[in-house]
């Protein structure tokens, strides 16, 4: 892990935020709302910081999935350049992904590319706990999910879940790569399933399922921005199901599901 003299991410200049003038949207779950994606970030950190520490001292270790996509990268890289994230416990964290685009690692649509940069070379995490999608071959759906129920079978029946994982949602509602309308939304009795149809943004992708998803400790959507304050409007009102609306299906069995927003995203709420 790099040391606190590294950048931190810019931020643009503080401006007013009065809480008691604009209310977060009623999504399921709980919702943090933050004056901007800066103090999103933080708020984040904060609860990851927390449970990583709570899981390692309660199981041994940590299971952490992580999203691609443009919102979270900076997110990722003030874990390695913030002071106040020296403590994550890189040395007991499983690292998984939560999807992948069919495409090999050196392509610049691969996901696990940018958050190997960022965090694998950075962090000092152990090698046997990088657990890459594979998903340029054809049987990496099954190979995944072996590996998940392998690693996770060590720790005691109840407990053999992910600890932590980090979501984006679309501009459609679409999360993980569960986009609306495609047949790994109706997947059953699988962890982890390739994405395909004309209704996935191409490349073909493999994403982790509802039944895993839901199954996880804490589930964190960071959703940020002018662009999303549509969708989560929309989703506030509950009139659509998780067919239209992918982000709906997700709903923890046993779980706490806890929003990261901010007051650009809930304009329209």
């Amino acid at each position: 892990m790099t040391d606190g003299s590294a950048p931190q991410p810019e931020r643009s200049e503080p401006y007013a935020f009065d809480e008691s003038t604009l209310s977060a949207p009623a999504l399921p779950g709980k919702v943090h709302l933050s004056a901007n994606k800066f103090d999103a970030y933080d708020a984040l950190m904060a609860d990851l910081l927390m449970h990583s520490a709570q899981c390692v001292r309660q199981f041994g270790d940590f299971h952490l999935a992580l999203s691609g996509g443009s919102t979270p990268m900076p997110f990722y890289e003030q874990l390695m350049t913030d002071p106040r994230a020296r403590s994550f416990p890189w040395a007991r964290t499983h690292l998984w992904m939560v999807d992948e685009r069919c495409v090999p690692f050196d392509h610049e649509k691969s996901n696990w590319r940018q958050i190997e940069e960022i965090l694998v070379e950075a962090s000092g995490i152990p090698k046997d706990q990088i657990h890459p999608m594979r998903a340029y071959l054809p049987d990496a759906d099954t190979r995944y999910e072996k590996e998940l129920r392998d690693t996770l079978g060590w720790r005691e029946r109840g407990h053999d879940r992910l600890d932590f994982v980090l979501l984006g949602m679309g501009d459609e509602g679409h999360t993980a790569s569960l986009f609306p309308h495609s047949a790994a939304q109706d997947a059953q009795d699988r962890l982890v399933v390739f994405n395909r149809g004309s209704t996935v943004v191409p490349p073909d992708r493999l994403t982790m399922t509802y039944g895993l998803l839901n199954a996880s400790r804490f589930i964190a959507p960071l959703v940020l921005g002018a662009g999303k304050a549509a969708m989560l409007a929309r989703i506030a009102k509950k009139i659509d199901d998780f067919h239209e609306v992918p982000i709906l299906g997700i709903a923890p069995l046993a779980g706490e599901l806890k929003w990261f927003i901010d007051q650009a995203a809930c304009a329209s709420a």
